[in-house]
């Protein structure tokens, strides 16, 4: 790796400017193991939705300060948030339509930031960074966007708020749908994970619980040689 990790994920200053409430710590996880879901991830994964449900204390997600600032930054760049809620709202959503089991494990990474995704009520997200093609950039899309990708329907709309490195998005719609290409896998050696926060709804503070809350469990399931938390902004 030629560049330290912390200059590899950055933040345009466009949305800088437009979202000044963002705030993003980024958790880097080095010579892990990606284990299958078992009885502690999914365990971590009911523990997060009881913890999300009770959080809500029976008000609608949309109503949560959290998820109702995230419901404002997607109208404002012109994403109908009833028809692409924020990756937080989508899982909580399912644990008030099906209960505390009702989140699915997927292995144990994903278990681990979706566990503390519904706990906090934050979007979270892990990518492998060893697919990453150069830096990966928090940004407005262009029209030059839809050019690499593999069908129309993937490409993202002009104005849009997508993640992206060097060879095309990563995550549509801020934090809506994640691209194959950099998904992680059993083979996946080195990740970093994506921890979103919308201030005033949500301290610096509450950020810091959230990303060592998911520091913990990655250790637990992951055995990392390192594990490095960068504040981005």
């Amino acid at each position: 790796m030629t560049q330290a990790p912390g200059t590899r994920i950055r933040v345009s200053e466009e949305i800088r400017a437009r979202f000044p409430g963002f705030h993003l710590r980024v958790l880097f996880a080095f010579g892990i193991r990606n284990p299958p879901s078992d009885a502690t991830s999914r365990e971590w994964l009911r523990d997060g939705a009881s913890r999300g449900l009770a959080t809500l204390g029976g008000m609608r997600p949309a109503e949560h300060p959290h998820l109702r600032l995230w419901r404002e930054a997607y109208s404002a760049f012109g994403a109908k948030p009833s028809a692409y809620p924020c990756s937080a709202e989508s899982l909580i959503q399912r644990a008030v339509k099906g209960g505390v089991d009702a989140v699915p494990g997927i292995n144990g990474l994903v278990d681990a930031y979706n566990s503390v995704s519904l706990a906090h009520l934050l979007p979270i997200g892990g990518e492998d960074l060893d697919r990453l093609a150069g830096v990966c950039t928090l940004r407005f899309a262009t029209t030059q966007d839809a050019e690499v990708v593999a069908g129309a329907a993937d490409a993202p709309k002009p104005g849009e708020v997508i993640w992206a490195d060097d060879l095309g998005w990563t995550c549509r719609r801020w934090n809506w749908r994640q691209g194959p290409r950099t998904r992680l896998s059993d083979s996946t050696r080195n990740a970093y994970f994506i921890i979103e926060g919308m201030a005033p709804a949500l301290t610096e503070t509450e950020l810091d619980e959230a990303a060592h809350e998911l520091a913990e469990r990655i250790g637990t399931t992951a055995r990392p040689e390192h594990l490095q938390i960068v504040s981005v902004v």
